[in-house]
């Protein structure tokens, strides 16, 4: 004899039946509850029958002892039970009819049998291809393989099966309450760790595990997991109304939050079952705020979700107006407008967002409203706008040490040499600990930018890789790091990532500030290849900068080859407003010399573009006068290529004096200047040969700096040809081994020649790399 064993709707009754018509003895079906249960038992024993006795666990304990007797005695039997043996007495009957026979437990159907079932159910054949899914949807349960097997008129498409449904409300009516309550938050198909199971069932853990038990053996659950059969779960959901629904995601939305779920998964889990409601909009909200400035643009679309949800605008509004300005994305004019606690946020937001446009003045005030972190972030703008006094007292503030480092350094950097050590300390402290506010702009930013009037071009390219490589200040700083590192190397003289970065960002949308850089750069490579016609489009990007008269200490020297640039267009309406600020600015900050000579320069390069030999005799006399005995090595070169220069204007050339002096210019990271001085004065002595000598050795100069143009070297992103040839090989997608093997080089080397390829081209990544090759290769083709 045997025990059948399987879960609700898996074919127990049906397996006995067969089992019983295959019996060779007399059959008796007997109803374990029966008063007389003793007296046929007895009986079926004298007449050698079998006893069946169909779903032996619902029986009351005192029947099953009866049973269990009777088998001992010899009572042949065939029982059915679900899998769970959870009473002693149905435990005592299970060992005594195992002992006359096997225990047969019932396995879901295979594909061919969930075919049979259908066969049955809809009285034409099922082709076996076509079961596929509703073996998954079913999970090879025989009784709801029959439901689902329904004809279309009585089940409707995507929808759940009549007979299911109320199957499924029957076992739900008579279970205890946290048992429903989790077949309905598990219906939801949801993936939630016990403990928020528990609490959104309103159960223990301990209790928890009775209920799974209940619900499997219900014939509920996927077999062997924890998860609803899916046609089951529909059946369950379609008992509910939409409040109903709402309700069960209010509960397990509470439960995520109260369990401390972390808050990106909660959100997902929710997101998953479609929840809208007051606790699903605390979880979107929840989300987004953790991710706001790690992935800024995950958080927009939780500010979106939870808004949806019906979440409070003035509670979305500052969390989404960070994560948007670390896109560069535009505020919405609803979240500026919010009052109350938000307020002091979005203020912060937008001193933040006025400084990406390039306006320090509003930047300042928009912080002055933000207490503590406000005072700091402005301290470099208080500089850059030649206000000392008010950048000192606000650099007392309290606040994260990040950004007293980065206002101690922005106050050191009147002297740019003394200055660099403490960006690159406000750096580090930066990277180690972002503070949790949307940056105006970064310490590697700026103390890039104070390196280059430093004459430390190494330390400035040091400050942005780190920057690109930690991700420093988001998505909208990254832009701004990669322009900086590209404006760094065109004044270094290598113009092969100015070139790149031009190269992509033709005909983006950028803030003010960068716009200016960007026209910074065009307006230099259009200088250096001496293309008229990509000078005008550089004056075209900035003059609309420029005519705020926004300008700023920090971006002087970008500033400067806009200014040349004017000059060499003869827009001089334009010229003297600029360079009048950016003097007042250094006089208000007490004239520090290493600034001074800037502006000096400036004028200088401005007279030079006019050829106007009395300008830069004056600006000469200005940079002169700035002498010290303890000038740092850039500005004493700036100084002596001054006083050169407007003597070879005025017509006195010393080869030897001009030499010397470009000389100095190119070690000071200043090569396309140290080139144009060399040329300048060829151009000017009466003596052949000194000409010669003076040409030559401009030649060598501007070819030290790099070709640029539009010409090959400039549609090939100065790449040489054996780059190339390794760049049409990494394309191909070819290892180093691969390359070095057809190039008769070694891995290393080439190794080094697409690390090289990477740097000229300003690619960070693969993928950037790999899309800058491909139009590159395709224009030198």
């Amino acid at each position: 004899m045997t025990i059948v064993a399987g879960v609700d709707g898996s074919g127990r009754s049906h397996r006995l039946r067969e089992l019983a018509a295959a019996a060779t003895a007399p059959v008796v079906h007997l109803d374990g509850a029966a008063p007389d249960l003793a007296d046929r038992l007895a009986a079926a024993r004298e007449a050698g029958a079998v006893v069946v006795v169909d779903d032996a666990h619902r029986l009351p304990g005192p029947a099953l002892t009866v049973l269990a007797e009777a088998a001992r005695s010899g009572v042949r039997m065939m029982i059915s039970r679900r899998p769970t043996v959870d009473r002693p007495a149905l435990a005592a009957l299970d060992e005594a009819v195992a002992a006359q026979g096997p225990v047969e437990v019932l396995q879901p159907l295979d594909e061919r049998g969930v075919a049979a079932v259908m066969a049955a159910v809809t009285g034409r054949p099922v082709s076996l291809s076509g079961v596929e899914e509703v073996c998954r949807d079913t999970a090879g349960l025989p009784a709801v393989v029959a439901a689902v097997a329904v004809p279309p008129a009585g089940n409707p498409a995507g929808g759940a099966p009549p007979a299911l449904v109320a199957r499924v409300q029957q076992r739900l009516a008579v279970f205890p309450a946290a048992t429903a309550a989790l077949a309905r938050i598990l219906a939801l198909g949801l993936d939630l760790s016990d403990d928020v199971l528990a609490a959104a069932a309103g159960t223990t853990r301990a209790e928890l595990e009775d209920a799974m038990r209940e619900l499997r053996d219900s014939g509920m659950l996927v077999p062997g997991e924890e998860r609803m059969v899916p046609a089951v779960a529909r059946a369950v959901l379609a008992d509910l109304p939409p409040t109903g629904r709402r309700r069960l995601h209010d509960r397990v939305a509470t439960a995520l939050v109260e369990t401390g779920a972390d808050p990106v998964v909660a959100a997902g889990q929710l997101r998953a079952a479609r929840a809208r409601s007051p606790a699903a909009a605390g979880a979107y909200l929840a989300a987004a705020e953790h991710l706001r400035f790690s992935d800024p643009e995950a958080a927009v679309g939780w500010y979106g979700e939870a808004l949806e949800s019906g979440a409070d605008p003035a509670a979305v509004a500052p969390g989404r107006a960070e994560a948007a300005a670390l896109l560069g994305i535009p505020s919405d004019p609803a979240d500026v407008s919010v009052t109350g606690p938000g307020a002091v946020r979005l203020r912060a937001v937008a001193g933040a967002t006025a400084a990406h446009d390039g306006r320090a003045d509003r930047a300042v005030e928009e912080f002055s409203g933000v207490p503590d972190a406000g005072a700091l972030l402005s301290v470099p703008y208080l500089v850059a706008l030649g206000r000392p006094d008010e950048a000192r007292a606000a650099a007392t503030a309290e606040g994260p040490l990040a950004l007293r480092r980065f206002a101690e350094a922005a106050l050191a950097a009147t002297d740019p040499t003394a200055a660099v050590p403490r960006f690159i300390e406000a750096a580090e402290a930066l990277e180690a600990r972002p503070p949790q506010l949307v940056l105006p702009d970064t310490a590697h930013a700026v103390g890039a930018l104070v390196a280059v009037a430093a004459g430390d071009v190494p330390t400035a390219e040091h400050l942005l890789h780190r920057a690109l490589e930690t991700g420093t200040g988001g998505p909208v700083a990254t832009g701004r790091h990669r322009l900086l590192r590209a404006w760094v190397h065109l004044r270094a003289g290598r113009y092969d990532t100015a070139v790149a970065e031009v190269r992509r960002l033709r005909g983006a949308r950028l803030p003010g500030r960068d716009r200016l850089v960007l026209a910074a750069l065009v307006a230099g490579l259009a200088r250096r290849s001496g293309d008229v016609a990509r000078l005008r489009e550089a004056w075209r990007l900035a003059e609309p900068v420029l005519a705020r008269r926004t300008v700023d200490l920090l971006h002087a020297e970008p500033t400067e080859e806009l200014l040349v640039a004017g000059a060499r267009l003869h827009q001089h309406q334009r010229l003297a407003p600029v360079l009048e600020r950016l003097d007042a600015i250094v006089t208000d900050l007490g004239a520090p010399p290493a600034w001074a000579a800037v502006t000096a320069w400036t004028r200088l390069q401005v007279a030079v573009a006019t050829d106007d030999a009395a300008a830069t005799a004056t600006a000469a006399a200005r940079l002169a006068d700035l002498a010290t005995s303890t000038d740092p090595p850039r500005q004493r070169a700036l100084r002596e290529a001054a006083v050169v220069w407007a003597g070879a204007l005025a017509g006195d050339v010393d080869a030897a004096a001009v030499v010397a002096a470009a000389e100095r210019l190119a070690g000071a990271h200043l090569p396309w200047e140290a080139s144009r001085l060399a040329g300048d004065a060829a151009i000017r002595t009466r003596d052949p040969a000194t000409a010669r000598r003076l040409l030559e050795r401009a030649r060598e100069l501007a070819g030290a700096a790099g070709g640029v143009g539009d010409g090959a070297g400039g549609r090939r992103g100065g790449l040489s040809d054996r780059e190339l040839e390794v760049a049409r090989l990494v394309l191909a997608g070819r290892t180093h081994r691969e390359i070095g093997e057809q190039l008769y080089l070694s891995p290393k080397t080439v190794e080094h020649h697409v690390a090289r390829i990477r740097t000229k081209l300003g690619a960070t990544t693969r993928a950037e790399l790999l899309a800058a090759l491909r139009e590159i290769l395709d224009d030198a083709t």
